[in-house]
């Protein structure tokens, strides 16, 4: 039962977040919340302590490879900071230790503390 919640929450979560990218003005950004969603569920479980590591570092690895600009790091921020806000029980701890754990360097921290507007 509660990984059938967990499943329809990701799905609304999902959903909002690619409403959220409709509403970016076109030429900002090349990356949307849906992408990032997608780069990060396999990481989901084991921020919020379920799972082992499993699949994230892949992507981790391929949304950093994808966020080439600025205005893109800073819309996955952005993206982050909705997604980790929108779970209960993650680990923000873990989160922020993801780029170093998967080997990737980003040039701020995963936290819902970041100021994604200084994101360069």
């Amino acid at each position: 039962m509660a990984s059938m919640i967990k499943k329809t929450c990701m799905v609304l979560i999902a959903a909002v977040l690619v409403l959220m990218v409709a509403v970016v003005p076109p030429g900002e950004a090349a990356i949307g919340c849906g992408a990032v969603v997608s780069y990060m569920q396999p990481c989901l479980p084991y921020v919020t302590g379920n799972s082992p590591l499993g699949g994230c570092c892949g992507g981790i690895k391929s949304l950093n490879n994808a966020a080439k600009t600025t205005p893109d790091r800073q819309s996955v921020c952005v993206c982050l900071k909705s997604l980790a806000s929108s779970f209960s029980g993650v680990n923000f701890g873990k989160a922020a230790g993801l780029p170093a754990t998967c080997g990737v360097n980003i040039p701020y921290k995963i936290s819902p503390s970041t100021d994604c507007s200084k994101v360069k």
